[in-house]
């Protein structure tokens, strides 16, 4: 299924681009404000959107020291209680220049530049300073909230709408055909990673440089430096789990029991299929290791199954494929969970858990697909007509839109 860039993704674009030319245009026109912080903080902004060099594809933060640099300046109020003096929009002015200048070497060496991930961050520090810096230059902030804990909860809760904020732009720039509330609910439960650590990070440091001036800035940034580096490591090591998995489950292609590609394309649709009933992540990687790994017992047969379709077979067979096939699993040292989904492949749907219940029915149809030549609509058609006993309604439904999608073409493509 080709991703679909969403209609709104142009229109967050143009607002991004729209706010970046007047923040420019005022900056320009009416000069830098605190000049020596505004350079003091784009090279932070910069030293820190050089640093997602390296970084794991599909990270949703990147660059946590270049976003934890721009939401302090939008929330620097004053530099050892000294006024600073910056608006809005010249913080929005010194972020776009920051990445402007750090995707100079990106794109010398043949990176290219994301826009969307740009525009979210414009548009999200862009919120955080309007809300703030007026209250601030006019006092207001030190008259309701004071100069304690109230203040610093004031911050907190302005960093949480920000992050709402960019987590709903995120989900409207997302190349995807699913509806935007899933996607939605996907950005939220990522706000769990690294997002808190460049909230915190963010207000600690516009509380710092506010008592201690600029030199708290190198201080601060320590922190949410060593977090960057453990979680680069943690997905490096995640990365290699997979690909370990993936090499697993394609021993029964190299044995001859199962078609080219054939577990990766059961893996693709049932991960697709897993976020349109909306699973989370956790749930989803579980998902998709059991997708990858849930024919393994098929190298117990004497002589392979035809085209690998053990939907065919007797139920005592399936059983029993689906129960070595999970000792299999528990051996290799992965998680539980996994070997649970590969053992259920074979149960009634009411008894499975839902992520077994994904991996059947999409197993069920890559197996179907190859068997007659309607293809997609009668292996669907098979489907709904086994969701008495075999198969859930809501996840041959779930299937069905995510078919439709993409053409509701067959997923053996190769």
């Amino acid at each position: 299924m080709r991703p679909v860039r969403r209609p709104a993704a142009p229109a967050v674009r143009a607002a991004a681009l729209l706010l970046a030319l007047v923040a420019l245009g005022h900056t320009f026109w009416n000069g830098l404000a605190g000049p020596g912080h505004a350079l003091a903080f784009g090279a932070l902004i910069t030293v820190g959107e050089l640093a997602r060099w390296g970084s794991p594809p599909g990270e949703r933060e990147p660059a946590p020291l270049g976003a934890a640099g721009a939401l302090a300046y939008a929330l620097l109020g004053s530099s050892r209680g000294e006024p600073t003096g910056h608006g809005a929009l010249q913080v929005v002015a010194v972020v776009v220049a920051a990445q402007l200048l750090a995707s100079v070497p990106q794109t010398a060496r043949g990176s290219a530049l994301e826009p969307d991930r740009a525009a979210r961050r414009v548009l999200a520090v862009g919120f955080a300073a309007v809300c703030f810096q007026p209250l601030s230059h006019a006092g207001l902030a030190a008259r309701w909230f004071g100069e304690g804990p109230h203040f610093a909860l004031f911050l907190l809760v302005l960093l949480f709408l920000t992050a709402l904020c960019d987590a709903v732009l995120a989900a409207l720039t997302t190349p995807s055909g699913r509806r935007f509330g899933p996607l939605l609910r996907d950005e939220l439960r990522a706000l769990a990673g690294i997002g808190p650590a460049v909230c915190a990070t963010g207000a600690v440091m516009a509380l710092g440089v506010a008592v201690a001036g600029l030199w708290a800035l190198p201080v601060l940034c320590v922190p949410l430096l060593l977090a960057q580096i453990s979680f680069r490591r943690y997905a490096a090591v995640r990365t290699t789990y997979r690909q370990t998995i993936a090499s697993l489950a394609r021993a029964t292609e190299i044995a001859g029991y199962t078609p080219h590609g054939h577990a990766r394309r059961v893996a693709g649709l049932s991960a697709a299929v897993g976020r349109e009933l909306g699973l989370s992540g956790a749930e989803l990687t579980v998902l998709e290791h059991a997708a990858l790994m849930h024919d393994i017992g098929q190298l117990s047969l004497v002589d392979p199954v035809p085209g690998g379709a053990t939907v065919g077979l007797p139920p005592a067979e399936q059983r029993r494929i689906a129960l070595l096939g999970g000792a299999v699993v528990r051996r290799t040292g992965v998680d539980t969970a996994v070997a649970v989904v590969v053992e259920q492949q074979a149960d009634p749907y009411r008894e499975q858990s839902a992520a077994a219940r994904i991996v059947r029915v999409v197993n069920a149809y890559e197996d179907l697909c190859g068997e007659g030549p309607g293809g997609a609509l009668e292996a669907l058609e098979a489907l709904r007509l086994g969701t008495g006993h075999d198969y859930q309604p809501q996840v041959v439904e779930a299937l069905a839109r995510v078919l439709a999608r993409g053409g509701l073409t067959p997923v053996r493509t190769g």
